[in-house]
């Protein structure tokens, strides 16, 4: 125990009270962290336990026995909230009741301490028939270390324990593998969760118990660069957020990350999550070579007896190898280096052997990459044709360009070939619509462009511009116009010509632009489509930026992409194309209505009445059912079908608002078109929402005192505060109304406070475009005055004020 006082600096005696306080001290202690704080604390621990043990030991007379720590106890990979793991072996001899009351007098004392405990009483014998019932318990015992006791049982234990592991590890390692599978499918993939779990998702330390098992079998390993870094920075992240939160927690929470990153000296919550994120991949990627390594092994086991059996004593044949590419054949189920390759006088080659890999779907040899890596030529600047040609042909490959991309770029070779990918690895995005990290999701963007490329001209512009249409992420300002920057430096490097360069700088610039446009501003005013055409340029410009459109958009997320979106951005695409053409009309045509619209107009009319159609979409990607609602023009419509929709629990998805004239009924209708999902079970009747539309339009229904009831009732969780909202005027976009755009949470509600503020403000509104993308809502409304016209910059100013002021 002296030992350990003195690697401690710190003193234990054998009382909870005793170990508390410097357990305390310790954790306190700014000097130490990391390896060293988890060391001491283990040993710490390991001090107190065995003045418990013995002394135990002396009261009940118990002989033959020992206690020992498993899993990260036994590693010495003590957190602060960890648990602790303990087994008390025993050889069986002892007295039941003596047995017991040594093994009361050592949990008690942990548990009185609050500590969490996983413990069992056992023979080595039965740990060892446990461990061959129960894979986890296997795992714990291969870190088993004595703490306290006779350590020859733990000794001998250990020795079967391993000799198990390796004589079963054909039936224990497709297990493990099963184990981690199902985990991840669960936890999903850590280097891209917002709020990721550090143990158990994909790339977590749960993975890296799962490799060290692996080398345990002595059947594979796992590449071993950068694993114990990864390894330490995920420890150290857990140990900081179990300091932040006081909890044995391994979700590293949004509300966290700020505190978790000070305690690491790290900038901000992105830093950290950069961090994390890197040391995933790492983890990940090591998991990836390792089971790949364990399945082949296990089938060349399996093959063997078969072959020597067919073959007799002359031996197995020699394994064949299939040219893909020149310098690339497959070999074994990889793709590897050909026996002729000279990586040092083809600076091509990595190039060349990615895109093999991925046309043919083979996973890449490790020991390929890693001698690319090393022994690879520079390619000269500008790249040749071929190299350029190369790239495209992996980015074109589909699926397989995933996998065969990250293990590049886990080898150095992606930044090597493009220095600015360093600045977008592991990105975080902070946007919940968002799935991926940057990196990822440009390669995402990449592969569902490929499926686009027969749509244009030039797919090899298409598929560069989804590789590059983030690129400008990992610089300060507008990623778009940071971007474009870069993106031309890129393609000079890779070797475009001067007219596909500016080509390149464009789609980077605008790709935002088509999704933009459809679904926040009015296709009908014809300042809308010439602002688009004049940035596009070209109608071959316009058609590789639609296909990127739709692929960066499939790429981020489920939110992100809808049939209705797609229509939106084809109407605009042709809008454009046909004014790039020169054969768009001079004059704004009148929106020509459906015959349903027309009906339900003619019935409103008729009536003076609200009527409204519901209809269920069918569409895989369509959210809900549509909405459309017609109603005499008259004042707060707006915020009356708002509010209705808000009080039946209906979320906005998207909204069209447009007036239609009926001349030969002498009135004018308001026609509104919704996308709307129930928050939860059934959708309403349309008749109840009739009914409530009318009231809410002559007063007896008071939707802002309801919509504040049902608010008392159901306040927001608690999380992390959004920023506050925040509405424009959006100037040069319209000549015929004045635009307001509305960034602000989605909330309950929030559609009917904006048009209350816009009634209040004495302006009719022309159209809306609602636009909900994971928590956020873009909502942008064309207003104009009584007389029909657009507001003056004074007073668009101040009613964009007033309509922030409404919503804060």
């Amino acid at each position: 125990m002296t030992s350990v006082e003195e690697n401690t600096d710190h003193t234990a005696d054998s009382g909870p009270s005793g170990y508390a306080a410097a357990r305390l001290r310790l954790l306190q202690e700014e000097s130490r962290s990391g390896p060293s704080r988890r060391s001491a604390l283990a040993g710490l621990t390991d001090a107190w336990l065995t003045a418990l043990f013995t002394t135990a030991v002396q009261e009940t007379g118990v002989r033959g026995a020992a206690l020992v720590a498993v899993g990260g106890y036994g590693r010495s990979e003590l957190s602060p909230r960890s648990d602790l793991d303990l087994v008390l072996l025993h050889d069986g001899k002892a007295e039941p009741r003596a047995l017991s009351a040594l093994a009361d007098r050592l949990w008690y004392p942990v548990w009185d301490l609050g500590l969490a405990l996983d413990h069992s009483v056992r023979t080595p014998g039965e740990a060892r028939k446990t461990a061959a019932e129960d894979l986890k318990v296997h795992l714990g015992l291969l870190d088993a270390r004595p703490v306290a006791g006779d350590a020859g049982l733990l000794a001998g234990l250990r020795t079967s324990v391993l000799a198990d592991w390796r004589n079963q590890a054909a039936k224990r390692l497709p297990q493990l593998h099963a184990l981690c599978r199902d985990r991840a499918e669960r936890a999903g993939e850590l280097r891209f969760l917002l709020e990721p779990d550090l143990k158990e998702a994909r790339g977590g330390l749960r993975d890296v118990t799962a490799l060290r098992a692996v080398a345990a079998s002595w059947l594979a390993d796992a590449p071993r660069e950068g694993l114990a870094d990864a390894r330490r920075r995920l420890l150290d992240a857990r140990d900081a957020l179990h300091l932040v939160t006081g909890r044995a927690t391994d979700r590293l929470s949004l509300q966290e990350q700020d505190q978790v990153a000070a305690q690491l000296g790290l900038l901000d919550a992105d830093a950290l999550l950069r961090e994390v994120y890197e040391a995933a991949r790492v983890v990940a990627y090591a998991g990836d070579v390792t089971w790949r390594e364990v399945g082949r092994v296990l089938r060349a086991r399996a093959a063997k007896p078969r072959l020597r059996g067919l073959l007799g004593t002359r031996g197995a044949p020699a394994v064949e190898r299939a040219p893909l590419a020149e310098g690339v054949v497959e070999s074994d189920g990889e793709a590897v280096l050909a026996l002729a390759a000279r990586p040092d006088r083809d600076p091509v080659l990595p190039l060349r052997f990615g895109a093999a890999a991925a046309q043919a779907g083979l996973p890449v040899s490790l020991h390929a990459l890693r001698r690319l890596a090393l022994q690879a030529k520079p390619l000269p600047v500008p790249w040749p044709a071929e190299a350029r040609e190369q790239l495209l042909t992996l980015l074109g490959a589909g699926e397989p360009t995933i996998a065969v991309w990250e293990a590049m770029e886990a080898e150095g070779l992606i930044t090597r070939l493009l220095p600015d990918w360093e600045r977008v690895r592991c990105r975080p995005q902070r946007n919940p619509v968002h799935t991926w990290t940057v990196d990822r999701h440009l390669i995402e963007t990449a592969v569902r462009a490929s499926a686009l490329t027969r749509r244009v001209g030039r797919p090899d512009l298409l598929l560069m511009a989804a590789l590059l249409h983030d690129i400008g992420k990992g610089w300060p300002g507008d990623h778009s116009v940071a971007g474009e920057t870069i993106a031309r430096d890129v393609a000079v490097r890779v070797g475009f010509d001067a007219r596909d360069i500016d080509v390149l700088g464009t789609l980077v610039r605008h790709h935002l632009l088509l999704i933009d446009t459809a679904t926040r501003r009015d296709l009908d005013d014809p300042a809308t489509v010439r602002a688009v055409a004049e940035a596009v340029g070209s109608v071959g410009t316009l058609e590789v930026l639609h296909a990127l459109t739709e692929a960066d958009a499939l790429a981020t997320g489920p939110a992100a992409w809808s049939a209705w979106r797609g229509s939106l951005v084809a109407d605009l695409v042709a809008r454009v194309a046909a004014v790039l053409r020169g054969t768009a009309p001079a004059a704004r045509e009148p929106e020509i209505p459906t015959t349903e619209q027309e009906r339900l107009a003619v019935e409103a009319l008729r009536t003076g009445e609200p009527v409204l159609a519901l209809h269920a979409r069918h569409e895989e990607d369509a959210v809900g059912v549509e909405l459309v609602v017609a109603v005499p023009d008259q004042p707060g419509v707006l915020p009356a079908v708002a509010g209705v929709l808000a009080l039946h629990r209906l979320t906005v998805r998207a909204a069209d608002l447009r007036s239609m004239e009926l001349p030969d009924l002498l009135g004018e209708v308001l026609v509104l078109r919704w996308r709307v999902a129930a928050e939860y079970g059934a959708l309403p009747e349309a008749a109840r929402l009739r009914t409530d539309l009318i009231r809410a339009l002559d007063g007896s229904l008071d939707v802002p005192a309801k919509l504040a009831d049902r608010e008392a009732a159901y306040p927001r969780r608690r999380g992390v505060v959004p920023p506050p909202p925040r509405v424009v005027v959006v100037a040069d976009v319209s000549a015929l109304a004045t635009v307001l755009e509305v960034r602000a949470p989605d909330a309950v509600g929030l559609l009917h406070r904006v048009g209350r503020a816009l009634e209040a403000g004495g302006v009719r509104v022309r159209s809306a475009h609602v636009s909900t993308l994971g928590a956020n809502a873009v909502d942008t409304v064309y207003v104009v005055d009584g007389d029909g016209k657009p507001l003056s910059p004074r007073e668009a100013a101040a009613l964009a004020g007033s309509v922030q002021a409404a919503l804060s």
